[in-house]
């Protein structure tokens, strides 16, 4: 495994408040307009981020066997962690997503382990791009936040790779989202998905993820 480095959170703040208050420029090259990131919801990112800082730091794996559970605290984080909802919306809605998220007859984390066996020796771009394909298109891996959570999900698997997270930016928020678009309307388990439209979206994703390649989402050393 490679040198794990710790992440610039100032960096990727300002990355996503630049996103935030460029929006309706973004919005503008938009197939499907988009509502622009809430304060709320950059701050519940920043955690996710500070999240997989701390599992690379320890050395957890988040793929690891009985580690499930961190994947579906990931997408809690990037839902609830600056939220006012209450403490009782607050386990009905995990109760919710953690039966979704583990329901085997129609994907759920058991599909996504099973496809990452399969691809185990994939190259880097192929896999995380894949990764998110998987858990963007249907069935979602998550009941909501599935495009942020599957931000943090890829960002861990390159930084563990010595590369960079994947950010949301003001550059690349047209690249991320119309591909994304386009993939969360594909079937895992339909043929011409599985195998024609899921596959290419994903190479077009892998490039995308090859060219967002910056230190500047790192700590000096």
């Amino acid at each position: 495994m490679a040198k794990i480095r710790r992440l610039n959170m100032d960096a990727i703040r300002s990355s996503l408040e630049v996103t935030q208050h460029n929006f309706k420029k973004i919005n503008s090259t938009l197939t499907i307009k988009r509502k622009p990131p809430s304060d709320e919801v950059i701050d519940n990112l920043l955690a996710g981020y500070a999240k997989i800082d701390a599992y690379l730091e320890n050395g957890t794996d988040l793929f690891g066997m009985g580690n499930s559970h961190l994947i579906l605290e990931l997408n809690h984080i990037v839902l609830y962690h600056n939220s006012a909802i209450s403490i009782e919306e607050d386990k009905s809605q995990f109760k919710a997503t953690q039966l979704h998220f583990y329901d085997g007859k129609d994907g759920g984390i058991g599909q996504l382990m099973d496809w990452l066996s399969l691809n185990k020796n994939t190259k880097i771009w192929k896999k995380t791009a894949g990764v998110f394909t998987h858990i963007i298109s249907q069935p979602q891996l998550f009941l909501e936040g599935n495009h942020r959570t599957a931000s943090l999900i890829m960002s861990y698997l390159l930084i563990k790779e010595g590369l960079s997270p994947f950010v949301l930016s003001y550059e690349n928020a047209k690249h991320f989202f119309e591909p994304a678009e386009l993939i969360k309307k594909r079937r895992k388990k339909t043929l011409i998905d599985e195998y024609i439209h899921l596959p290419k979206q994903t190479r077009l994703f892998a490039k995308l993820l090859q060219n967002e390649q910056t230190q500047k989402f790192f700590v000096n050393d």
